[in-house]
């Protein structure tokens, strides 16, 4: 359960309404804060503003930001719905995560907050002179930050929920898992290798849904107070049904019923995979878009080949990340996990593409000319699965080009592979 709460709470910032609320409870607290200012010994010598001067100025922002911060919301509101349509709806959490457009929706909020807490305040007699002069200065302040706040926030909203943003951001989010995943391969524990191999009790979990997230420090903890070693059997991405376990124990001897529960809390579960936990998600997405940009009733392969390169780079990093990290630090001594295999990655990315290309000759041509780049790249495994792929890319436009023109020029570029 702490597990649960502690993952629930972390994600709490990626919510639309938790920046706006942050704002608001911080332009709350400005307001009052400027009162302190009469506490102050040089708080007679400050210049004299007039609260009618103050007033004008906080019935502005009031009046106008309250109109802004609701066409911010329609906007964004039709740049999610944009973003679900031309790309995937699971790219939808990309864009809902957009943090310009969160944090001009937040400033214009929590200047319409500012004013009407200052306003109230002002009627009251709440500031002195030193207390109106801060709130004078604050006020323009925030005029200043508003206006550059919306000057940036028009530039960006113009591209979000657009089919490049979004594609860009996919990548990002790829690219900042696979990172993660390969300066951490095994999450802190033990490579899963044939001898350590655990053929014990298995572990099984009531819910049906992705692994989100894994507490190793619980299980270690856990591990270690009951003299136990565990083999994670559903890393983060996996999905779960009730006859998959999730954890393989080292004993024979049916656990406790309190360790039991303890084991299946360290596992997050949801509806969906997240892009934080799970590097093969990414690569899902992208796949997906140039899937639905394939497909007749979309028929653009130019995004086809735009997310083609993607991989390229997405790959290309993974060996360069790869090749600057050493031996992997055992942090978990009693947790054994098994390694992400490279067919897995290359099957989500390259498999819908050379599907539903293989009838178009310049993503069949451009798919081999990755092949081969992504051949050249130092990391075990990497050139056997680009000829794998290159192959069945092959034959699958064997099958698809009705062209024998066409598909000689696939199949001079794919002889150069292997």
């Amino acid at each position: 359960m702490k597990t649960r709460f502690i993952h629930s709470v972390l994600q709490l910032r990626k919510r639309l309404w938790f920046k706006p609320l942050v704002y608001c409870l911080i332009a709350v607290s400005t307001a009052l804060f400027a009162q302190f200012a009469d506490s102050l010994p040089f708080s007679q010598q400050l210049p004299e503003i007039t609260s009618g001067t103050i007033e004008t100025l906080l019935t502005i922002i009031s009046s106008s930001m309250l109109a802004v911060a609701t066409f911010a919301v329609g906007s964004m509101l039709s740049s999610y719905t944009s973003a679900s349509q031309s790309a995937t709806p699971r790219a939808f959490t990309l864009v809902l995560e957009d943090d310009v457009s969160k944090t001009a929706l937040s400033s214009f909020i929590g200047a319409f907050i500012f004013s009407i807490v200052s306003i109230v305040a002002l009627k009251t007699g709440f500031y002195g002179r030193g207390g109106l002069f801060v709130l004078f200065m604050l006020t323009l302040a925030i005029f200043a930050w508003v206006i550059l706040t919306f000057v940036r926030w028009v530039d960006n909203i113009a591209r979000l929920g657009r089919l490049g943003s979004t594609i860009n951001k996919a990548e990002s989010a790829a690219q900042r898992c696979m990172e993660k995943h390969q300066k951490a391969p095994f999450m802190g524990g033990v490579q899963q290798t044939v001898k350590n191999t655990l053929h014990g009790v298995e572990i099984y979990c009531d819910e049906i849904g992705y692994v989100q997230y894994v507490n190793m420090n619980a299980l270690q903890e856990l591990a270690a107070e009951h003299n136990l070693r565990m083999m994670i059997a559903a890393p983060a991405g996996q999905f779960l049904a009730p006859d998959q376990p999730i954890v393989i124990l080292d004993t024979l001897e049916d656990p406790e019923p309190e360790v039991i529960t303890e084991i299946q809390e360290a596992f997050v579960m949801g509806v969906n995979r997240t892009f934080d936990e799970d590097p093969r998600f990414g690569l899902v997405v992208l796949a997906e878009i140039a899937a639905r940009a394939l497909s007749p009733a979309v028929n653009d392969p130019g995004t086809a080949i735009v997310i083609i390169g993607s991989f390229v780079r997405l790959f290309a990093n993974w060996a360069e990340v790869a090749a600057q990290q050493g031996e992997p630090e055992v942090v978990y001594n009693r947790i054994i996990v098994p390694a992400l295999e490279l067919s897995e990655l290359f099957d989500d990315a390259f498999t819908p593409l050379a599907r539903d290309g293989a009838g178009t000759v310049e993503v069949g041509i451009r798919l081999q000319k990755a092949f081969g780049s992504i051949q050249a790249l130092d990391y075990p495994g990497m050139s056997v699965e680009a000829r794998r792929h290159s192959k069945l890319a092959l034959e699958r436009a064997k099958r698809e080009l009705p062209i024998q023109e066409d598909l000689d020029r696939v199949t001079q570029i794919a002889s150069g592979i292997g």
